[in-house]
């Protein structure tokens, strides 16, 4: 297996697939290194194609009229960005920008396509990764919609204390200006609300770790 195999077979769109099959997916990427803030892909943008993150982090964002940005998805090593205008054949729904240095692997929309036509358990790994996806959009679209900013910084501690697998501490993946506007809110509250939760006894901050003192008590905000 060669370094492209071996990149393909940690994806999680990929785990699982035998050598062979990982092989055709390798024959096809293509990897692409990209600098901290620069853009990958534009809202509009023909779908030619999707990403899988190696190393690095992804936001997945829209911009309002007014230049507000609003942060949809945030994606870490391992994770696919881009995959569903590859299947539907429209433009890329939101702009794609690198949040740290970043290498990816660029698969091509046409050979991509003709691999899952002749692989049927491929496709059903992109459906798991798509409904996982879909379960997360949605949780993050009721956060915003029916929990004030608190408990959309409960919520999101709690899925980081599911993917880092621990419920005692957890690190910020990304800078607290960022998880601002991933939670719909401006830097000044959110840090009032960090030091109000620290005050409370829920949480202890230790710089960008988050110890959890109190996880019922925070559970309810």
């Amino acid at each position: 297996m060669n370094n492209t195999d071996a990149l393909v077979a940690h994806s999680l769109l990929f785990n699982g697939l035998p050598p062979e099959q990982l092989k055709k997916i390798g024959a096809i990427a293509v990897k692409k290194h990209v600098a901290k803030g620069a853009a990958i892909f534009f809202e509009g943008d023909p779908g030619i194609g999707f990403y899988v993150v190696v190393t690095g982090k992804v936001k997945i964002f829209k911009t309002s009229f007014d230049g507000k940005e609003q942060i949809l998805h945030i994606f870490g090593p391992g994770e696919p960005f881009g995959e569903v205008p590859v299947f539907h054949g429209s433009p890329f729904p939101a702009n794609a920008e690198a949040l740290t240095e970043a290498d990816l692997l660029f698969f091509p929309r046409t050979e991509f396509v003709s691999l899952v036509t002749s692989n049927p358990s491929l496709a059903l790994n992109m459906l798991a990764v798509l409904a996982l996806r879909l379960r997360r959009f949605a949780t993050q679209i009721e956060n915003l919609s029916l929990k004030e900013v608190p408990g959309r910084l409960a919520s999101y501690l709690f899925y980081l204390m599911e993917e880092q697998h621990n419920q005692e501490r957890v690190t910020l993946d990304i800078p607290k200006g960022q998880l601002a506007n991933l939670l719909g809110a401006t830097s000044e509250t959110l840090s009032r609300i960090f030091s109000k939760m620290n005050e409370e006894g829920l949480i202890r901050v230790e710089g960008k770790t988050i110890v959890i003192l109190d996880a019922q008590r925070l559970r309810d905000r």
